[in-house]
């Protein structure tokens, strides 16, 4: 079988596909929050699906950037309009983390304005805050910065703020949320974190 045809195999191809389309386009706000694992997944599963729609996204991570992870390499390989901006030094004051607290609000608000610049463009379908709900509980962004960079959104643009411990003003303002809810963690039982399922 060649290569191409192994990536999507449907076993039932008696069954027409069909193509969905909304009668009115509407961009959403969805807030993925809680304590489990799974909310960058969860947005990247976004950015996966926006990518086989033909849609520009792009992924701008508060926290991330100091330890590689794999959604870096695997946006290289898909055939698509997908561009991370990895701006965050790493989980502020935690797994030693060796940064100053100042160096974490700036890097914080350096992503905010390549939020800003990516929202202004009006050319995304897609845009992803990852763990920017941590960047505000943390004040390395403020609350209202981030109320006002959701109001600039365009009305077709869908915007997913990811992170644990969501304002109740941030919840207020999103169309979807869900709250992730940690049941049993590897990490709780000594396992360290898994390539291709923690990072």
């Amino acid at each position: 079988m060649p290569k191409d045809e192994r990536k999507m195999i449907r076993l039932n191809p008696y069954i027409p596909m069909t193509r969905l389309s909304p009668e009115k386009r509407v961009g959403l706000v969805v807030v993925l929050t809680g304590y489990g694992k799974g909310k960058t997944t969860s947005a990247m599963g976004m950015v996966f699906r926006a990518c086989g729609h033909g849609m520009k996204a792009c992924v701008i991570q508060f926290m991330k950037g100091d330890i590689f992870t794999g959604e870096w390499e695997a946006v290289k390989k898909l055939d698509c309009d997908v561009e991370i901006v990895a701006t965050g030094m790493g989980f502020c004051g935690i797994q030693g983390n060796p940064y100053p607290r100042t160096s974490h609000r700036e890097a914080a608000q350096r992503g905010l304005e390549a939020a800003r610049q990516r929202i202004g463009s009006n050319s995304y379908d897609l845009i992803v805050l990852d763990e920017i709900n941590n960047a505000i509980h943390l004040k390395l962004i403020d609350l209202e910065q981030a109320v006002e960079l959701i109001g600039t959104k365009p009305a077709l643009l869908h915007l997913v703020l990811t992170g644990r411990d969501a304002a109740p003003e941030i919840i207020s303002l999103a169309d979807t949320v869900s709250e992730v809810r940690e049941i049993v963690h590897a990490y709780r039982k000594g396992i360290e974190p898994q390539p291709g399922i923690d990072f």
